[in-house]
């Protein structure tokens, strides 16, 4: 069993050499040299779901998860890189292998009663403010119900299932975990915004890291073509203090 993981974590450097022009066109993608004790790194699959309501959306996480995570799971695994879950909270705390480490009164923020709950509900005097409720959003919430971890990325023996931020800081706390890299869906939302995600990790402190080709993000008309949101949404991370690794570089990193 492996006890380091040796990587070259990529990020975008804002900086170019002496001498060099300073504008963007000349800016690129540079990389570290990492070994890390594998006991302080861990594998996050965020929102690894059995479902999606766009169609298009769902045929290329269904694509990544066999060509791309299944394969990056059993390498994990063999190599004992810790794994965790985190399927979104009504998930989590259904399933056996939830830590149950925060509960709900974790996540209140310190002026509980700023904004004005009518507000954040866009209700009474807010109302004129709300998002119009779209006529197919009753479908959403139908798919939803019945969204769970998809079978080929579910939790193996027993791998740690968290439902918070709070709850995966506690959990990598015990175990002494650093080191974070993830993969999931969608690129542009859950990763980027969860609570567990990538952002809110790296300001708790965490060494965060994207494995860019086990993700997928929402496009739009515009951007499909280029997966141009999955795209951005990666190097959004990369220019601004986190890393990019792909699942390939992961599975020979801890081959050494």
């Amino acid at each position: 069993m492996a006890t380091a993981l040796h990587i070259r974590p990529r990020y975008h450097r804002w900086h170019v050499d002496p001498g060099v022009e300073w504008v963007e066109a000349n800016t690129g993608y540079a990389h570290l040299e990492w070994e890390i004790p594998l006991n302080q790194a861990a594998l996050v699959l965020v929102d690894v779901w059995n479902n999606h309501y766009l169609a298009d959306t769902a045929a290329r996480a269904e694509a990544i998860i066999q060509q791309r995570i299944r394969p990056l799971l059993a390498a994990c695994r063999r190599a004992g890189l810790p794994v965790i879950h985190a399927p979104s909270p009504p998930q989590a705390r259904e399933h056996a292998n939830w830590v149950r480490l925060a509960d709900d009164a974790d996540a209140e923020p310190a002026v509980a009663d700023w904004p004005p709950a009518e507000f954040c509900a866009k209700s009474g005097p807010w109302a004129r403010y709300a998002r119009p409720v779209e006529p197919r959003q009753g479908e959403i919430e139908a798919m939803r119900a019945r969204r769970t971890i998809h079978p080929d990325a579910a939790p193996a023996g027993d791998e740690p299932v968290i439902a918070t931020g709070e709850e995966l800081h506690r959990y990598c706390a015990r175990e002494g975990i650093l080191f974070l890299f993830f993969l999931g869906f969608n690129t542009n939302a859950c990763i980027l915004m969860r609570d567990y995600g990538t952002l809110e990790m790296s300001k708790r402190g965490y060494e965060v890291a994207v494995v860019r080709d086990c993700t997928t993000g929402m496009e739009s008309p515009p951007s499909q073509a280029a997966l141009a949101q999955t795209r951005g949404a990666i190097l959004f991370l990369e220019m601004f203090g986190k890393y990019s690794v792909t699942s390939e570089e992961l599975i020979a990193g801890l081959a050494g």
